[in-house]
């Protein structure tokens, strides 16, 4: 007999911690539909996802460098890819729910605008007197009611835990407001640990496109980046001399594993410590659970310092992305003065909420070589 959503809830009790989020106890859905034959309620919010527009889109939206400025650089696709990648490792060592811990990974970006965090930056200044734009809240905004593929609901319709994870996700980079509806002092374990896998994830890869394109080098590295000497001593002793691209895939694939094992650790000690029994035991605790050692910390704001000072803020990544955010700027006001540019949906959703927000709800949707092009054919004649 095939194996049917049951025999899937029953594997989960089965093998995944007390304190994970099962599927057979979702909160739900804003709209009620029939449970799925052959997955959890996760794995279907999973599979919505990746065949979701917004997600398609993820491929040609910058991660750091411009879209298109290298075949081999991460975009705003590949990143989310590999977040879900590292999310899953620790969901599994943890023995806490994967498929929902790689749902909300792959949806986590969604609502990221074209030209990376410096369009976030200038669409929410342009949008200041009309609520601010923040990428999670606009995930959020996706999911529940932009995505247009179901006839009885707007959105994606997601189960409740996955939208939990996309309005708590909190890194570095994010800082989302509150939300009615998900007032627990912390978000579910599988939620938590997408934020560190994110973290994780763009730290390292970074890393790798600045050496890729030579804004980085391991020298510099070796003397300031106490991570990368100790991972690169690593591989030295257990490889010798290689081959630069090898070495530097075995170092950052190293440094990956040292955070991974880190991240494991700790939070293992983090849970058994507060005694949580029960996903809704972990909501209650006032600080998360899933967390780096503080050394490994205070090593990675040490990385995090040497990103900005070397990569985020140099010539090559910073002039493309202020020059793109400009045009992005430009574009805001031309479609303030030329409504009629805009698509029928659009215009529908401007009687509703007004002309502002629709205009950002667009310009949030473009990929970077779409804002590029309509630039070019609304404004500067076909340059951008």
């Amino acid at each position: 007999m095939p194996c049917q959503r049951e025999d899937l809830e029953r594997r989960e009790r089965v093998f995944l911690a007390p304190y994970a989020q099962f599927s057979d106890d979702t909160q739900g859905r804003v709209h009620a539909e029939e449970p799925p034959v052959w997955r959890t309620q996760y794995q279907r919010d999973r599979d919505r996802v990746i065949h979701s527009r917004a997600f398609r889109r993820l491929e040609y939206k910058t991660q750091v460098f411009l879209n298109g400025t290298g075949d081999h650089l991460r975009t705003r696709l590949t990143h989310t890819i590999e977040v879900a990648g590292i999310s899953r490792n620790i969901a599994r060592a943890l023995r806490i729910n994967e498929d929902l811990t790689e749902t909300i990974a792959l949806a986590h970006d969604l609502g990221h605008p074209p030209f990376g965090h410096k369009g976030e930056s200038v669409l929410n200044r342009l949008m200041s007197d009309h609520g601010g734009f923040e990428h999670n809240r606009h995930s959020l905004r996706i999911v529940e009611e932009l995505e247009q593929k179901y006839p009885r609901f707007s959105g994606l319709n997601l189960s409740w835990e996955v939208r939990e994870g996309l309005v708590k996700h909190f890194t570095a980079y994010d800082h989302p407001g509150r939300r009615e509806g998900f007032e627990a002092k912390s978000s579910s374990l599988e939620a938590q640990v997408a934020n560190l896998a994110d973290e994780v994830a763009y730290y390292s890869h970074d890393l790798d496109d600045g050496l890729e394109e030579g804004l980085l080098n391991e020298d510099q590295l070796m003397g300031e980046v106490r991570i990368w000497a100790h991972a690169a001593r690593v591989v030295r002793d257990l490889h010798g001399d290689l081959p630069s691209e090898s070495r530097r895939y075995i170092i950052i694939r190293t440094l990956i594993d040292e955070q991974v094992k880190d991240v494991v650790s700790m939070s293992e000690s983090n849970i058994t410590r507060a005694n949580v029994g029960s996903s809704n035991e972990v909501r209650l605790q006032a600080n998360p659970l899933i967390a780096y050692s503080s050394e490994r910390h205070q090593l990675n704001l040490e990385l995090r310092k040497f990103l900005y000072d070397h990569l985020y803020f140099s010539p090559e990544v910073h002039n493309p992305n202020a020059q793109a955010v400009r045009l992005l700027e430009e574009l805001f006001v031309f479609f303030t003065q030329h409504p009629e540019e805009i698509g029928e949906q659009c215009r529908r959703r401007a009687e509703r909420e007004g002309w502002p927000r629709a205009i950002c709800d667009y310009l949030a949707g473009m990929t970077d070589r779409f804002a590029l092009k309509e630039h070019g054919r609304l404004i500067s004649g076909g340059q951008p």
